[in-house]
């Protein structure tokens, strides 16, 4: 098959001649460039299977094509033209990315050889580029797809004397985290957040799967269901035939945002934060059960809390907590509750942890995803 070549050299006579030795191999008609500042302005004017690049040069010679090609996504394969007693200077160009280095004896056998393996690799990159271009459209199309699973209209979602915030950022493109908010007959809230083992799609999948049958469990319960026969139908449902040992850290509770009366059942999750004036502090509400998924048939209980008129709560994962900066440090719960202070607004305490963590990692990617869900009854 024939590739589209650009050969870079300063002698006529080479460049003529790597055209006949091009035809003779059944390419077509390559482009030409008498320097280096030629070859920049053909590659950026159009795309190349292979740039058969001279070594020495005016203007500017191969290693300052190289330099500038260097780190470039859209870089074309390079095979560096050069005489036998210039390796000095091949070696430099293979450090700059060079793929291969020809002699200018331009013998046919070795020409052909030299081509084929740098076309052929080329060809593999492309493919392998495709593939992975097509890999995350879908990745970002599950992206939106968990998105919108997780409610966003807080606003709606509010009652008389009770505000809500919620944030979710997936460290990948699909994330092993959810929130969940849904409202229930008689003015009740469900609420919970969870964390699955794992990252990317088997995780999402995962959590999708966990938060459909709890929302499924919580329609079709008589009256008010009890967050703990929630999680009990969810984790007999992962628990089963779970040969991969995935499980899911759960904390769910219902509140009546009127009295601020609810239950909580913690299935090996962080533990909620109470917002209050005189600063954030952890909620002892219950023992922590096992994580959902590890034991099939667990008894899960709830236990009874309350949100007083100007207080709040304050829900999220571990990748709050652990959040790291660029030496692996994690942020700790230590940190966290600082950063909230007296904060009792949902809003504002989701957005002092956000700054808390972004402080934190100075630029780090990273590590978790990172949830957090906050409810609270301002005072009169």
């Amino acid at each position: 098959m024939s590739a589209a070549i650009l050969v870079v050299d300063d002698s006529s006579f080479n460049r003529l001649l790597l055209k006949r030795r091009l035809a003779e191999l059944g390419h077509g008609e390559p482009e030409m460039a008498a320097d280096g500042v030629q070859a920049l302005a053909a590659i950026a004017a159009r795309r190349f299977d292979v740039v058969l690049l001279d070594l020495e040069m005016p203007e500017l010679d191969g290693i300052g094509v190289l330099e500038r090609l260097h780190g470039r996504a859209d870089a074309p394969p390079v095979i560096v033209i050069s005489a036998q007693t210039d390796m000095a200077g091949v070696i430099r160009c293979i450090e700059l990315g060079a793929e291969d280095y020809l002699p200018k004896s331009f013998d046919p056998p070795l020409l052909r050889a030299r081509l084929q393996a740098v076309v052929d690799k080329k060809a593999l990159r492309d493919l392998a580029d495709q593939r992975r271009a097509a890999l995350e459209a879908e990745m970002e199309t599950a992206r939106r797809a968990q998105l919108s699973i997780v409610p966003r209209g807080f606003a709606a979602l509010a009652r008389p004397g009770f505000a809500l915030h919620a944030h979710m950022e997936p460290a990948r493109e699909v994330g092993g985290d959810l929130y969940d908010l849904l409202p229930l007959p008689g003015g009740q809230v469900l609420f919970g957040v969870a964390d699955v083992t794992g990252k990317g799609a088997p995780a999402g999948l995962t959590m999708a799967r966990c938060f459909g049958l709890v929302r499924a469990a919580a329609r079709m319960a008589p009256g008010v269901p009890d967050p703990a026969a929630l999680l009990a139908l969810a984790n007999d449902d992962l628990a089963a035939e779970n040969e991969e040992m995935t499980f899911v850290t759960a904390l769910f509770g219902v509140l009546d945002p009127a009295t601020g009366a609810g239950r909580l059942c913690n299935a090996g999750h962080e533990a909620p934060l109470r917002l209050r004036a005189g600063g954030a502090a952890e909620l002892a509400c219950g023992p922590i059960q096992p994580a959902l998924g590890v034991v099939e048939g667990y008894p899960y209980a709830s236990h009874p809390f309350a949100i007083p008129p100007g207080e709040g709560l304050l829900l999220l994962t571990d990748g709050v907590t652990e959040a790291q900066d660029p030496g692996g440090d994690l942020l700790g719960k230590e940190a966290v509750l600082a950063a909230l202070g007296g904060t009792t607004a949902p809003e504002e305490a989701v957005a002092k942890l956000l700054m808390a963590i972004a402080a934190h990692a100075r630029g780090a990617p990273a590590a978790d995803d990172v949830t957090m869900l906050a409810l609270s009854r301002p005072g009169a």
